[in-house]
């Protein structure tokens, strides 16, 4: 069995990243299932996914056992990719990493920034390109070659061939990328998808279907072994550069010093420019002294109680890492079961989900509503994201929720999708007013009106405006956000969560 090493700073753990020309082509098949597969075999392994998509990584702990954890370069910064990933993949045999979009798609308008390519670069990880090759014979051979030359750094070592339609297909397409070098790893079969049903957002999260999951999540593995090398896989992902530096530590995070803030904005004012650009320094909220790089935990430790189970699935697990850090005891609930809060809940975190296809439950269970409302008028801290803002609103399409904000939310046509660049323009529970940080959002619903008299982020892009609400211990906005990019909102929470 192939076993990480870390000697040192030192991390090596055999890694792949599995990619595509474009989005479609068969990447969490193929991604889920190799995990799926060499889990089946004994080995440990770490499941990464490149992006902020929160969906993806659900199957990929059904497949492993362990966390997904995601790896956004625009969201946390280049020079956390390889520390975040050491820190998932600590302990493990393997690890593989699900691109986003084609391998050279990243943040719009940043050039490479937050590509496939650029996180394989940082984590010094061969590629593999799973190529949908139902369309097409020889001119495969040009696909991969392109991708193979289009940047020299990113380095292909194998291609998988996703659904192909015979032998004789499967005989040509073998033959053809001969001349390119890149050896096939694997072919799969056009064959009936396996069952992974999707609605407005995407794939329908793992937590929405449990023994339905599961069976994919295996037919996914049976498919992968079937039809692909799985030694000549490993054997790649031992190719992979060693990694110098430390693996992200939650408590070492928050013992760091932030960078000053920017200049406070007001509501009408322009947002300030940030120094440094895409590659400029990490952001985070400048809140006072820091705490000790290994927190001890104590009784009386303030409970922080975080959304889960169907309705609010979205959360990055550092999140936790990091409340738990700061010295609060972190416990789930899930408001479409629990009418009670955690027992001693001194604070509040919402974050993303689906909360519009559960609207008539979370209005039913009016009991946690009213104890959800009663938190936020104590002046108790609640932080929300997307679906937590929805829930915190009046009503969401008609139907009553919490109440705390006087919101309405309902369902939109329009998507609405991309990374922003904020700056906090009311100091919260979360930011000093001038703290900068990155989000993403990523939704079909419209809240009216869009922020309160305090907001909570200036966003500067894809246009300038005003959004969320901070008011009281409430923070609320659409922005879904990493709080390894910024450790001091964490800290920050919690000793609101202290003296509230």
């Amino acid at each position: 069995m192939v076993t990480g090493t870390a000697v040192g700073s030192v991390r090596s753990v055999p890694r792949l990243v599995i990619a595509a020309p474009a989005s479609g082509s068969g990447k969490t098949t193929v991604a889920t299932g190799l995990m799926a597969a060499l889990s089946a075999r004994g080995m440990a392994v770490s499941p990464h996914k490149v992006g902020p998509d929160y969906i993806d990584p659900g199957y990929h702990a059904l497949a492993t056992g362990r966390v997904g954890r995601n790896l956004d370069a625009y969201l946390c910064g280049t020079e956390l990719m390889a520390p975040l990933f050491s820190h998932g993949a600590r302990g493990c045999d393997i690890a593989v990493v699900e691109g986003v979009m084609g391998l050279f798609d990243g943040a719009f308008g940043e050039g490479e920034l937050a590509s496939t390519a650029q996180v394989a670069k940082l984590l010094r990880a061969p590629v593999v390109l799973v190529v949908d090759a139902s369309a097409q014979a020889r001119s495969v051979a040009a696909l991969v070659h392109g991708f193979v030359s289009f940047d020299p750094e990113v380095r292909v070592g194998g291609v998988i061939l996703n659904k192909v339609a015979s032998d004789r297909h499967e005989v040509v397409l073998r033959e053809a990328l001969e001349a390119t070098g890149v050896p096939v790893l694997g072919v799969l079969r056009r064959a009936a998808p396996v069952e992974t049903p999707s609605r407005h957002l995407g794939l329908v999260p793992v937590a929405e279907r449990a023994a339905a999951a599961v069976a994919a999540v295996e037919a996914m593995g049976a498919q992968v072994a079937e039809g692909c090398d799985l030694e000549g896989l490993v054997a790649l992902a031992c190719s992979a550069g060693s990694l110098a530096g430390a693996a992200w530590d939650a408590g070492e995070a928050l013992a760091s010093p932030p960078p000053p803030r920017l200049p406070s904005p007001s509501p009408g004012a322009a947002l300030p420019e940030p120094p440094g650009g895409p590659g400029g320094p990490r952001p985070q909220a400048p809140d006072g002294p820091a705490v000790a790089a290994t927190p001890v935990k104590k009784a009386g430790s303030p409970v922080v109680a975080l959304a889960g189970g169907a309705a609010f699935s979205f959360s990055y697990a550092e999140q936790a890492e990091l409340l738990t850090a700061a010295g609060a005891e972190v416990v789930t609930f899930d408001p479409l079961r629990d009418e009670e809060l955690p027992e001693g809940t001194s604070g509040v975190v919402i974050g993303g989900g689906f909360p519009e296809v559960y609207a008539s439950e979370l209005s039913a269970n009016e009991a946690l509503r009213k104890r959800i409302s009663g938190v936020a008028a104590s002046g108790a801290p609640v932080a929300a994201e997307c679906a937590g803002l929805l829930y915190l609103c009046r009503e969401l399409d008609g139907m009553p929720m919490c109440g705390v904000l006087d919101a309405s939310a309902r369902m939109s046509e329009r998507l609405t999708l991309g990374y922003r660049d904020a700056v906090a323009v009311s100091d919260s529970v979360l930011a000093a007013a001038g703290t900068r940080m990155r989000g993403h959002e990523f939704h079909r619903t419209v809240v009216e009106p869009g922020a309160g008299a305090s907001p909570a982020w200036g966003v500067r892009v894809p246009e300038r405006r005003v959004e969320g609400f901070a008011v009281g211990g409430v923070h609320a906005s659409y922005l879904h956000t990493h709080w390894a990019s910024a450790p001091g909102v964490a800290r920050r929470f919690v000793e609101r969560c202290r003296t509230s």
